[in-house]
């Protein structure tokens, strides 16, 4: 027969009258508070409607041409921590955490305190170790509103926290992940450590942003963009090590935000060299390198494919030069570059190994030497993806 709720339960279920008086209760809270805290109230407003400070984008683009002007040496984990510090004053609905990885993911600032019971102005959660809940409760205060939590981990961790992650993007909610020790350059921790097909397998995830900057002004970029979009999570893949700062014009400066743009150029180009993160300083070596023997090619830095793939198509092909060949670089998977039209991938498509972090890189085959070899097989049309069997 048909499925029925017996009476008394669905009465018990009913909430309707209960929850009428109840909001009708918080309506008539609300209208008082409102009424004698206008400004208090006008800030609350602003926070549960998800809206960011009428300067915030100013301030963003002020604090971004310091930090390019500084061009300090920096690990994009510790950029990351700088500009959390920057923006905590001005968004007092951010709050942050991590699975028992603080001092690690730099994820606290100064001042922020943890969040206890009894002591409710913490704005730092220590969740212990467990990604997947840190990353589940961040959703759940997505939901409730009038926050804009992050957490960290490092990004081989991930793995524990992807369905919490689908989850946010799938329901639309701001929620930044800090991913730090983003590749095999970390070092002596190891390939349990040592990210390898994570980056591409959270750039898979649908409406997830997934930033890898590669100096401090891109992890400025990668926040400021994060913090704006209300209607996704973003994901920042940090690094362990320091980079170095890149120089920029103003203008290449306001391209960061469109995920990809031309980092350095040359006349008469022959090749472009695709590259994320820590390998961005590594493609500007091998540019030097190739201009010495007289080849011309051009960097492009990719902070984010996700970004760059929302860009109109005139923009893509302006970067990424629609007849020229192309090659990636970055310490992870090839897997996806076939999709920009890469004939070569320098790469890595197996686990890593406990080594200090540039001995590793240079063994595995990160070197300017090796990326301009992949940079004339290409203009060869001699497609070889590098997938290293060590």
């Amino acid at each position: 027969g048909p499925f029925e709720v017996p009476t008394d339960i669905a009465q018990a279920w009913d909430a309707r009258t209960r929850g009428a008086a109840a909001h009708a209760a918080w309506q008539a809270r609300w209208e008082a508070y409102r009424a004698a805290f206008p400004a208090e109230a006008a800030e609350l407003a602003r926070r549960l409607r998800g809206d960011l400070p009428l300067d915030f984008e100013l301030e963003g683009w002020r604090e971004l041409a310091e930090v390019q002007q500084r061009g300090e040496v920096v690990a994009t984990r510790k950029a990351s921590q700088q500009a959390i510090a920057r923006l905590a004053p001005r968004l007092p609905e951010l709050l942050g955490g991590s699975a028992d990885l603080t001092a690690s993911n730099l994820t606290d600032w100064p001042g922020c305190g943890a969040v206890r019971g009894g002591q409710p102005g913490g704005r730092h959660i220590n969740y212990g170790v467990r990604e997947f809940g840190m990353s589940a409760i961040m959703n759940g205060i997505a939901l409730h509103g009038g926050f804009i939590p992050f957490g960290g981990t490092f990004m081989v961790f991930s793995d524990y926290s992807r369905n919490a992650i689908r989850m946010a993007a799938l329901m639309k909610k701001r929620v930044v992940h800090v991913l730090t020790h983003d590749s095999v350059g970390l070092g002596e921790d190891g390939p349990t450590h040592q990210p390898v097909e994570h980056a591409w397998s959270l750039r898979l995830i649908p409406n997830l942003d997934v930033w890898r900057p590669c100096d401090a002004a891109e992890t400025a970029v990668a926040w400021q963009m994060a913090l704006s979009q209300a209607d996704r999570p973003s994901a920042l893949l940090l690094s362990r090590q320091a980079l170095p700062a890149q120089a920029r014009s103003p203008e290449q400066v306001a391209s960061i935000r469109r995920g990809g743009y031309v980092l350095s150029d040359r006349p008469q180009a022959q090749a472009v060299i695709l590259a994320t993160g820590s390998e961005v300083a590594l493609a500007m070596q091998a540019q030097a390198l190739l201009d010495a023997q007289g080849l011309p090619v051009r960097v492009v830095s990719m902070p984010s494919t996700s970004v760059f793939d929302a860009q109109d198509a005139r923009y893509r092909d302006g970067v990424l030069g629609r007849h020229l060949p192309r090659v990636a670089v970055e310490a992870g998977s090839t897997r996806g570059w076939a999709f920009y039209g890469c004939r070569e991938v320098l790469g890595l498509d197996h686990f890593g190994a406990s080594a200090p972090g540039p001995a590793l890189m240079q063994s595995l085959g990160f070197t300017a030497e090796q990326l301009a070899d992949k940079v004339r097989a290409a203009i060869d049309h001699e497609p070889q993806i590098e997938r290293s069997s060590n």
